[in-house]
């Protein structure tokens, strides 16, 4: 009797084997392939792997794929027209799903990532230039709210002065009544003002 298949899934080996490629790169163990960058006079020497370059990038891909069998052991690129730092970043985003570029830099990294047929990376760099301009557009939005709350509150006042006067003629319509004495409860029996009795304790 056949038993049922069960898969057996990692999650944590995607991530374990991206950190184990990147420290390998670091220490520089088990590079192939030599990549010299060079743009307005300032040249820098990558040292990668083949097989994770060529996962991540169509355009290694390609390169190492039609290359003619060389002697060297190690592969070597040159890339023109791509800055020194920016390659840096790409390197770090292809050995680990993730790397920090200041916010003026995401426009060249989406080139690069262009250039090098990187779809993880453009993918990546759109979501983030998506994401920057939602951001200034709720800025955007919530400055023009203030500015028109302020526009109404310096509008306001003009209005406010006759606004209360009305308030303040109505009240005293309905507070005061016709009488001035009041109700006859009110008045004083004897026709004597209310400052009688005050005088006659004086005098005693």
């Amino acid at each position: 009797m056949e038993s049922n298949a069960v898969l057996l899934e990692s999650k944590s080996s995607p991530i374990n084997l991206l950190n184990e490629m990147h420290q390998l790169r670091l220490l520089g163990h088990l590079c192939d392939v030599t990549v010299n960058v060079e743009y307005q006079g300032v040249r820098a020497e990558f040292v990668a792997h083949k097989a994770v370059l060529a996962a991540t990038s169509k355009f290694f891909k390609e390169v190492f794929l039609n290359e003619q069998a060389m002697d060297s052991p190690r592969t070597i690129v040159f890339l023109n027209e791509v800055q020194v730092a920016d390659f840096a970043s790409f390197l770090e985003f292809v050995y680990t799903a993730k790397v920090e570029v200041e916010e003026d830099r995401v426009q060249r990294m989406l080139e690069i990532a262009e250039k090098l047929k990187c779809l993880d990376l453009s993918e990546t760099c759109f979501q983030l230039k998506k994401q920057m301009l939602e951001s200034v557009l709720l800025e955007l939005q919530n400055f023009s709210e203030s500015q028109s709350s302020e526009e109404e509150s310096t509008a306001q006042p003009s209005v406010l002065p006759e606004s209360k006067a009305a308030a303040v003629a109505e009240a005293e319509q309905t507070d005061c009544p016709a009488d001035p004495l009041g109700s006859p409860a009110d008045r004083p029996s004897n026709g004597a003002s209310p400052e009688a009795p005050a005088a006659k304790s004086k005098e005693k």
